[in-house]
């Protein structure tokens, strides 16, 4: 049950990103209900690539960089988070999952969506 949380957080923060930034999108139709059906398995897909990423890839980035957050006050996690977003997308291109970031702005707006929806989502929901 954890594991589905987990995922449908990721993919409802994908899915607001997407939603609201014309530099992430999922190729597929652009409304209705053939929109949900032609992007939903690419929407999870790619949640758990990013779920992935960010358990980890993103941890050994981050402690490499240590120092680095450190002098830049923490907003060097903001590029991070960004790259990891950045390299989501690119594993995704390399498994033709239709989705795509289209440059460091979109991702680093995109990161922190996706972050503010999983908090939204994690406060949301009943704990365990």
């Amino acid at each position: 049950m954890r594991f589905l949380m987990w995922l449908l957080t990721y993919a409802a923060g994908l899915t607001v990103a997407a939603w609201l930034l014309d530099g992430i999108w999922f190729e597929g139709a652009k409304s209705g209900s053939a929109e949900l059906q032609d992007k939903w398995l690419d929407v999870l897909a790619v949640a758990l690539i990013l779920g992935l990423v960010s358990t980890f890839i993103e941890p050994v980035v981050k402690l490499l960089s240590l120092p680095f957050i450190i002098l830049t006050l923490g907003f060097l996690l903001l590029v991070i988070n960004a790259g990891m977003l950045l390299f989501t997308a690119w594993l995704a291109d390399l498994f033709d999952l239709g989705f795509h970031v289209d440059g460091f702005w979109s991702a680093l707006v995109g990161s922190i969506i996706i972050t503010i929806v999983g908090w939204g989502v994690r406060v949301a929901l009943p704990g365990d």
